[in-house]
């Protein structure tokens, strides 16, 4: 095995007219911490999207540890609406659209920008109806109450997962009780709790201050080296990103546009014109 963790080759994805994201390869490697970043309305999330089964792309193919689980083609109608490129490159390929929650039982789990916790469970709800994920019991054994030792180990690892990220002093209150900044640390802890390889962040550190920004990210790091992950994100907070970030890709209006180390994308002038805009001349 390769040490290509996440692989997307050539990924499109269109609404009706508007290509969203556009003819998009990248490789996310195992260990790495890799930054997806662009302006507003780039694509970012709907990248995450296609690979997470949320939405299935119009063209392309995704690969998660070599294997190939995401994969479609313009067909029917798109097929002469399609405005992105090589639209008979897959043709050979059979689609496979997973649901999300099959992506996560592959061992790719996520946040979101908004955050998606459940809001009528507690805290404690939260992280152990995730933990139920990995549950190894089936409807004989539920049935039969012969899942009791099954149901105490998830019960214990969901204590130990919120002491563990200092939420253990909530777990009895609703998650949406909580501040903005545990809420984020909530939802990652219930990722976490689905027992990943690879971790999507999808904005992270959106709205906490520079203090909070640096404890998330030193966060980001201690749970990556403790639970042998690869992280995925999305971030517009850019001491964040080139802080804690191996590489990092940049796309805007949907197409990828750099991609490289920290020092070389500050240096990239497309990526300053990305961000910054040019100015017109006088």
């Amino acid at each position: 095995m390769s040490d290509s963790v996440l692989r997307m080759e050539d990924v499109t994805m269109q609404f009706g007219g508007v290509v969203a994201v556009n003819n998009l390869s990248l490789e996310v490697n195992r260990g790495e911490i890799v930054a997806l970043i662009g302006p507003n309305g780039a694509g970012k999330t709907t990248a995450f999207n296609c690979i997470t089964g949320v939405y299935e792309p119009t063209n392309g193919q995704v690969f998660y540890e070599d294997k190939l689980i995401v994969a479609n083609h313009p067909s029917g109608k798109m097929k002469k609406a399609y405005q992105g490129m090589n639209s008979e490159k897959y043709i050979h390929v059979k689609p496979i659209d997973p649901t999300p929650d099959q992506i996560t039982k592959l061992g790719i789990a996520r946040t979101f920008q908004n955050i998606r916790l459940w809001k009528s469970m507690t805290v404690f709800e939260n992280v152990l109806t995730a933990k139920h994920m990995r549950a190894r019991q089936n409807v004989f054994s539920a049935t039969f109450r012969l899942n009791a030792a099954e149901e105490h180990r998830m019960h214990e690892e969901t204590l130990a997962l919120l002491e563990e990220q200092n939420l253990l002093q909530f777990k009895d209150d609703l998650a949406t009780s909580l501040p903005y900044g545990l809420q984020r640390r909530l939802e990652i802890a219930r990722a976490l709790a689905t027992e990943p390889k690879l971790l999507l962040l999808d904005e992270p550190a959106a709205g906490m201050n520079p203090q909070e920004t640096e404890d998330l990210g030193q966060f980001i790091v201690q749970i990556k080296e403790k639970y042998d992950l690869t992280i995925f994100m999305i971030e517009h907070h850019m001491d964040l990103v080139m802080r804690f970030s191996d590489r990092i890709y940049v796309i805007d209006f949907g197409k990828l546009i750099a991609k490289g180390t920290p020092a070389e994308i500050q240096a990239n002038p497309k990526v300053i014109e990305a961000y910054l805009g040019v100015a017109d001349d006088e």
